[in-house]
């Protein structure tokens, strides 16, 4: 049965709102760096840990609220140390959680360790490389978004992986892919780098989309929909970030194993 034009485009409206909103409070962050930032990052960071264990345990559970706090005061923390320091600290939520869970516990260990170690990555990123460098991790996440919305909407064809997400496409898929081409080559010139920009900013989107299908898997084995309802027409805060916990996980590794900004000028 085909899909109505209508019903592609039909939260549209409710997403183009409240994503506007986040763009305007993350670039705000972004700006005023800091310990603005740093507290920003912590709740999200916090928020995510929230959601990802209420999946796993009964509603009336404290567990996700205990967890979340514990999550988002040792990422805060993580943040003031030498990373020799911050590691230890970094990993210690995912084996509290890992000892109290019922069930689901690898998941849960596994992931929260990705949350936990993006949420460190994109403060290090302000920290120590700027506004500009970190305006561009955001940008790449941002556009394979947006262009995999519409491209595949737009262009349709074969599923992705149907099973665990059958919304996505490979064409959306693709054009995340294009998008972000276009954004390293533009960031290519205004920060005088070389044009391994654009391939790195490639892979950063595939990253990105790994960690988008990862969430979907997650989510399909909770039975959920959504990891929440906090943010009209995206879900939760593990729903909209889920690419950015992919990204900034990529570039805290292969970051370190390549050298990063590439040829930097």
């Amino acid at each position: 049965m085909t899909t109505a034009p209508s019903d592609k485009w039909s939260d549209l409206a409710v997403r183009t709102g409240s994503g506007a909103i986040l763009v305007a409070l993350g670039l705000w962050g972004i700006w005023i760096g800091g310990h603005f930032f740093h507290v920003m990052v912590t709740v999200v960071c916090g928020l995510m840990i929230w959601e990802l264990t209420r999946m796993m345990v009964p509603m009336r559970s404290n567990l996700p609220r205990v967890l979340g706090l514990v999550a988002a005061v040792a990422v805060l923390i993580a943040s003031y140390l030498p990373a020799g320091y911050a590691m230890p600290l970094l990993l210690a939520p995912p084996l509290i959680g890992f000892g109290q869970l019922p069930r689901n516990r690898s998941i849960f260990m596994i992931f929260t360790v990705m949350v936990l170690l993006a949420g460190f990555g994109m403060m290090a990123v302000r920290d120590d490389l700027g506004f500009w460098w970190m305006l561009w991790l955001v940008a790449v996440v941002a556009i394979t978004d947006v262009m995999g919305y519409f491209a595949g909407r737009v262009f349709g064809g074969p599923k992705f992986w149907p099973k665990v997400s059958p919304k996505k496409t490979w064409s959306g898929t693709i054009g995340g892919w294009v998008g972000a081409g276009v954004v390293g080559a533009v960031f290519a010139l205004f920060l005088d780098t070389s044009g391994e920009i654009i391939g790195f900013s490639i892979a950063l989107s595939m990253a990105s989309q790994i960690g988008d299908i990862s969430e979907s898997a997650i989510k399909r084995e909770m039975g959920v929909k959504d990891s929440s309802s906090l943010i009209p027409g995206h879900g939760g805060v593990l729903d909209r970030f889920d690419g950015m916990l992919g990204a900034s996980v990529f570039l805290l590794v292969v970051g370190q194993l390549i050298g990063f900004p590439p040829g930097l000028r």
